[in-house]
């Protein structure tokens, strides 16, 4: 089973979109793995997490082809994670379509209502489910769990655990420290994939987004609760230009304690 980063950055991309900043000199600098877009990912070929602003584009740099997908889940509203007016480019005559080529679309009732009023979900081929946390949706080839996250207080941000094919990864950005009943509910799983927030570096960032210690704060409690191993694959993401850690720098950092620093087009075979 095969998950594709997309985009492993945060809000602004890095470079960020106006930023001048040294950080930003540097990714400029550099290149390579140094430049992200907005995060996402898609697995198993059908199922894509969060539609950013960068999709179109990574799907052409990645050899994505979106008209294979069948689930997308949204995390939440904000624009760099969802970006509503792509979706119109599912009505015909911008794209013509398989009659069985339906999108199933998860999100909370934020995300479903501006579906709702800016796309005509019938010509799209789109089936709209609004979820909450802890709601489990349930497929003959694969289930996904919704977990709410420490994000935007006015929405009900959600993290995914999605078993697939055997194996279990948990999608787990944006969000600070997880909620309480979020950790109570990973102790049911074992992770073979726990994707972290990791967009502040070094910082202590523990409120709406984590940085450095508290991912390995997080994988250590994880451990502790059985729900991985050395066996799991830890994957840190989401980096902000803010957090001033390039690539290799990451990689140094965070080697140590056991995870693989992401990238635009990093793909996972698990």
């Amino acid at each position: 089973m095969e998950i594709v980063f997309l985009g492993t950055s945060a809000a602004e991309g890095w470079p960020g979109v106006f930023c001048t900043c040294k950080y930003c000199q540097r990714a400029k600098e550099l290149g390579g793995k140094n430049i992200r877009t907005r995060s996402s990912a898609v697995i198993w070929e059908k199922i894509l997490v969060d539609l950013t602003p960068d999709t179109y584009l990574n799907s052409l740099r990645h050899n994505i082809d979106l008209s294979k997908l069948r689930y997308l889940f949204i995390t939440h509203s904000h624009q760099d994670h969802f970006y509503p007016p792509e979706l119109h480019m599912r009505v015909e005559p911008f794209a013509y379509l398989p009659e069985d080529a339906t999108l199933d679309i998860f999100g909370n009732s934020k995300v479903t209502k501006i579906i709702e009023e800016r796309v005509n979900c019938e010509k799209a081929k789109i089936r709209l489910h609004t979820i909450h946390p802890f709601d489990r949706i349930e497929y003959e080839e694969f289930t996904v769990t919704a977990l709410p996250a420490d994000h935007a207080p006015e929405e009900e941000c959600l993290l995914y655990v999605i078993e697939i094919d055997n194996k279990t990864i948990f999608y787990g950005h944006d969000s600070g420290w997880y909620p309480e009943k979020t950790w109570e509910k990973l102790k049911e799983f074992y992770l073979d994939v726990a994707i972290f927030d990791c967009t502040f570096g070094n910082s202590e960032q523990r409120q709406g987004h984590m940085g450095i210690p508290a991912i390995i704060e997080a994988k250590e409690l994880l451990e502790k609760y059985g729900s991985i191993d050395n066996r799991s694959i830890c994957i840190a993401t989401h980096f902000s230009h803010n957090g001033g850690l390039l690539y290799d720098e990451l990689v140094e950092r965070l080697r140590p304690y056991g995870f693989i620093v992401a990238y635009d087009g990093l793909v996972l075979n698990v």
